[in-house]
């Protein structure tokens, strides 16, 4: 069974973070946290300057970014109180 996780922030540390939890398995991401749009979003995690480029697949729909098949939410809340992380699942 997968852990369910949210990440408030993907700035460097949060996409690779995302990347060594996708390597790893075991773990499912529910929703992301940035003030960042989800296209941007999606080119930050799939093009890496150090570690490279992204070797599953990565797509974007709406708000939402899909990466090896698996929906994750884009949010941009600025105060991380405000995020209601539960209805993500």
């Amino acid at each position: 069974m997968a852990i369910k996780v949210g990440i408030n922030g993907f700035g460097r540390i949060g996409r690779l973070v995302f990347r060594r939890c996708k390597e790893l398995g075991g773990v499912d991401f529910v929703g992301i946290n940035d003030l960042t749009d989800a296209k941007t979003l999606a080119h930050l995690l799939k093009y890496d300057s150090v570690h490279g480029k992204y070797n599953g697949t990565i797509e974007v729909d709406g708000n939402d970014i899909i990466v090896d098949g698996d929906r994750i939410k884009i949010s941009a809340e600025r105060d991380p109180a405000n995020l209601n992380w539960g209805d993500l699942g």
